[in-house]
């Protein structure tokens, strides 16, 4: 499932779970190569294979569930000498120009890539489960085997079913190249021609519902995920459409037409989802859901049932960590389970968890830029820079950029403007550095706006 919306804002908030290349490396089921795109590249030419490229960042929890759950899986054997299989951490600047080759529209992004002509031929956008990461594999091999997808050409219906699958290879191309508004209008027309059954249905479904909402159609993607729903029932696309569509419809503005009905029919179907175990879904995906359904009742202003679902998330993160198998796993749910508690308004109940996570990850960032939030949500002001300290002498990349911003907070907070405002100089300045592909105009924009901000609250200096 990719982030919706509200768990995109929680992640930028918070920062996400770490994760070792080498670790990936030494646990997974196939053979990755760690982050040396022109290795991967030499090696897929050498065998004629296909790359498949895993982009995921040490702050991203969804990649961290995928290398804990589904990477190791031994179903995912059969495909190792079928690709060459590369993983790039999006936050380091050597990688800086692969992923501007290839666009990152949400963590984790897989990619299938052709390497005689280094484009995308599929995408799978967030996490997947084990079943859904081996269809998408076996589909994303066929044309690079040289087996056609489309019946053959004498069979009845041939012809329609070989324009569906060159209408799909073109929506999926637009999707490769991150050309969101292209794809999701591709996309559309392919579904709308579409048999019932169709194989590829649920992989499509996500992507369309991607599309439309990177592309900012927040109307037409909330429609679709109601139409699309009844033909993806019983399948893990049906939890995440069902969470984007009610992002999307929440989204809107109050007096959209036909808001309120589509939030109602997205809210029963994420619901359903969720309480569902027969889809198979990982359970940090079901804290996706929750948050999306929570955001669902903070826009109808019910705290009532607010709280309710609240509960029930952090009852499920907490069970879900208790029954990790390895600290790593258990460190999957940090982020969420910091978020859940301070959604509750008690940060204080994730100091122990983090604690430990710092123990286990020494080398780690995230758990004391996490424990910098929790502190400062606690007011305990000395104790949230000490750990900033901790996050920054370990950070690298992008994510710096976070962890001070939330320093500048810190210290603002604490009476200490004209500190806070040298953080952000120098945050702005480890922006403008940072390689292209690896800071966004917005981000920029942001900083500027919360330097503004802090120079218009100062005081006037003394005569």
């Amino acid at each position: 499932m990719y982030r919706t919306a509200r768990l995109a804002a929680f992640a930028a908030l918070l920062l996400s779970v770490p994760i070792s290349a080498v670790a990936i490396a030494a646990s997974a089921a196939v053979p990755f190569i760690d982050d040396d795109y022109p290795k991967a590249l030499a090696e897929a030419r050498a065998r004629n294979l296909p790359i498949f490229l895993e982009a995921w960042a040490p702050w991203c929890h969804s990649c961290r569930s995928m290398q804990a759950y589904v990477y190791t899986d031994a179903k995912l054997a059969p495909f190792a000498e079928r690709f060459v299989w590369l993983a790039i951490d999006t936050e380091k600047p050597g990688n800086a120009a692969t992923v501007a080759k290839f666009p990152v529209g949400a963590w984790p992004s897989m990619y299938v890539i052709d390497p005689r002509t280094e484009t995308v031929t599929f995408r799978w956008t967030g996490s997947a489960t084990i079943e859904q990461l081996v269809r998408f594999l076996e589909e994303a091999r066929a044309p690079a085997a040289g087996k056609s997808l489309a019946p053959d050409a004498a069979a009845p219906g041939a012809a329609e079913a070989a324009s569906l699958q060159g209408g799909l290879e073109e929506a999926d191309r637009l999707y490769g190249a991150a050309a969101w508004d292209k794809a999701a209008t591709a996309y559309a027309a392919v579904i709308g021609r579409a048999p019932t059954p169709w194989t590829p249905l649920p992989r499509v479904a996500d992507a369309y519902l991607f599309s439309l909402q990177k592309a900012d159609r927040g109307a037409e993607c909330a429609g679709a995920a109601r139409e699309l729903l009844p033909r993806i029932a019983g399948t893990p696309s049906s939890a995440s459409v069902a969470a984007v569509g009610l992002d999307c419809a929440v989204g809107l503005a109050a007096t959209a037409p036909g808001r309120s009905a589509a939030i109602a029919d997205l809210e029963r179907a994420a619901r359903a989802a969720l309480d569902d175990p027969a889809l198979g879904i990982a359970d940090d995906d079901r804290s996706g859901l929750y948050i999306s359904l929570i955001g669902a009742r903070e826009d109808a202003k019910d705290e009532i049932g607010k709280k309710r679902l609240s509960g029930e998330w952090i009852a499920l993160l907490e069970r879900a960590a208790a029954q990790a198998p390895t600290p790593a796993a258990r460190a999957v749910f940090d982020s969420h389970r910091l978020s859940a508690y301070l959604e509750i308004g008690e940060p204080q109940r994730a100091i122990a968890m983090l604690e430990a996570s710092e123990r286990d990850f020494p080398g780690d960032y995230n758990p004391p830029a996490r424990l910098a939030v929790a502190y400062r949500a606690m007011k305990e002001f000395p104790r949230a820079l000490a750990a900033s300290d901790r996050a920054l002498a370990r950070a690298y990349g992008p994510r710096r950029l976070g962890i001070l911003r939330t320093r500048a907070k810190i210290e603002d907070e604490s009476g200490d403007r004209i500190a806070a405002r040298a953080t952000l100089d120098s945050t702005l300045a480890e922006a403008r550095a940072l390689p292209p592909g690896q800071v966004s105009e917005r981000t920029l924009a942001a900083i500027r706006k919360e330097l503004e901000a802090l120079a218009s609250a100062a005081p006037a200096p003394a005569p």
